[in-house]
């Protein structure tokens, strides 16, 4: 059979098909290149568009093959490494007044570098690039808040940045901060005065132990931390006694960012700050020690029974030092010169029921215990074990030259605690992760029991819906009731018709 002719337009039609096909990488066609370069011909007008034929087409191509995109990296923004850079040149450069700098280290500032010997010797602490760094970084702080002392407390290592912790005592011209409860208070106050007043529930919530005052018991001194030397120092906020009595029940890293959410059960009241501080306190209360004697006791009359002089101790003059070989061998050469904290998370007891209005003649009988911790000095060798093991271990630094070796001790309770001596001069750091030692496998505590439901009473029960076979029942009731009611009704009106 014979193949018909095509027609010109299917012929058309067909070698357009043919100019639209896509060939190279780039997925253009020929169609419309030729399409771009005649227009590119009618725009321009040139002279001689014979010979520039070809060059207008190889810059059409080139146009279409140019990338709009760079192909290389961009580079990473110089504003961090710049501001980390602007800080470590402020960390070096020398202070303006080289004469009120000096006495402010020789009154204030302790020697770090004296510190960083001592650690180095007994085999723990830091590098001595990262110490003269803290040192430098001290001295910054000195500076800003001049305070009457400044001494490294340690470094906790967190898991996206570390915290190096500074420890200064507290100034009375300092005003003392806002808890989060009495702000809370405050502002609740403030909402009551403008909105109609609401009822007021019956409920009494338990009192709670009050925030111990500045320079007094856990917040005897005020910590200030940064995370890389050079960095702004950041105050921390004093600590209450929730927030101790929370700490001691969870279990959690630091993330190394002050104002990260605290996850745990039970709900701890603050932010990572708080935590830090209460850690702080906690830690401190538990391992700062020193020298037998290096201390004094400070003899003041109270006023008020029970009420406890939280600085009632001062450096003895006459300390003539031990050897380093009596403190390693007998703790009772070491005391603890921190107040030991309570149960309620306070240092000195506080009656909760006092300010309670209550009308029991019992009021005496119901009165409860006071808490009562160690007294202040007390020697280390009456600390209790934990889990069959001694809550501290010492040795000696150097066992070649023991006249000249320094005297370790390291907290195993607290892991990272270390306490130095020799002669008349000690040291205490806490290099870390900030968490207690338990001994094994931390759990959460449980939660508190459910509590009890609504008694249930007749006042309160709801009646049971009736079966099918009841409701039946009820109905041909109601339906009879109904019927003899009618046949009533009807006889009283015969009844008066012949009346």
């Amino acid at each position: 059979m014979a193949v018909p002719e095509m027609t010109a337009e299917r012929q058309a039609s067909s070698f357009k098909a043919f100019l639209l096909r896509s060939n190279g990488t780039e997925g253009r066609n020929l169609y419309d290149h030729l399409t771009d370069l005649l227009l590119k011909v009618m725009e321009e007008r040139p002279e001689n568009a014979v010979d520039t034929f070809e060059k207008m087409s190889l810059e059409l191509k080139e146009d279409s093959l140019k990338i709009t995109e760079s192909t290389l990296r961009d580079l990473p923004d110089p504003s961090a490494a710049a501001a980390e850079l602007e800080q470590q040149r402020l960390l070096f450069s020398p202070p303006a007044d080289t004469t009120v700098n000096e006495e402010l280290e020789e009154t204030a500032l302790s020697n770090v570098n004296k510190t960083a010997f001592y650690l180095e010797e007994a085999g723990v602490g830091l590098s001595r690039q990262e110490m003269q760094k803290i040192f430098l970084a001290l001295r910054q702080l000195v500076e800003q808040e001049k305070p009457q002392q400044c001494r490294l407390w340690g470094k906790i290592l967190g898991t996206e940045s570390n915290y190096i912790v500074a420890e200064t005592p507290h100034e009375e011209e300092v005003e003392q901060e806002l808890s989060t409860e009495e702000q809370t208070e405050e502002e609740m106050e403030n909402v009551d005065e403008e909105k109609d007043p609401l009822p007021r529930s019956v409920y009494t919530r338990p009192p709670v132990a009050p925030k111990e005052a500045a320079g007094t018991g856990a917040n005897k001194f005020v910590y200030y931390v940064c995370n890389k030397p050079g960095q702004a120092w950041v105050r921390l906020p004093s600590v209450s006694p929730a927030q101790i009595a929370v700490a001691r029940q969870i279990n959690r890293f630091f993330t190394g960012r002050l104002d990260s959410v605290v996850l745990s059960y039970p709900p701890f009241p603050g932010n990572e700050a708080n935590y830090l501080r209460a850690q702080i306190a906690r830690i401190s209360a538990g391992t700062q020690i020193s020298p037998f004697d290096f201390y004094q006791l400070i003899e003041k009359e109270s006023d008020e029974e029970n009420e406890a002089l939280l600085n009632n101790y001062e450096i003895n003059a006459d300390f003539e030092g031990i050897s380093a070989s009596e403190m390693v061998k007998d703790m009772a050469n070491w005391v603890h010169h921190a107040y030991h904290i309570l149960p309620q998370g306070r240092c000195t007891w506080v009656n909760l029921a006092a300010n309670l209005d209550t009308e029991e003649e019992d009021e005496e009988a119901n009165e409860p215990e006071p808490e009562v911790g160690p007294p202040i000095l007390t020697a280390v060798s009456h600390d209790a074990e934990m889990f069959d093991c001694p809550p501290w271990s010492s040795w000696l630094s150097s066992t070649l030259t023991p006249h000249y070796a320094l005297a370790v001790l390291r907290s195993v309770l607290w892991p990272g605690a270390y306490a130095c001596a020799h002669a008349k001069e000690f040291v205490n750091i806490y290099i870390g992760r900030g968490l207690k030692c338990v001994g094994e496998e931390y759990s959460p505590p449980l939660p508190p029991p459910p509590q009890e439901e609504y008694p249930i009473g007749s006042e309160v029960t709801e009646e049971l819906d009736p079966q099918v076979e009841e409701e039946q029942a009820l109905s041909l009731e109601g339906q009879q009731e109904a019927s003899e009611g009618t046949v009533e009704s009807e006889e009283d009106d015969e009844d008066e018709d012949d009346d």
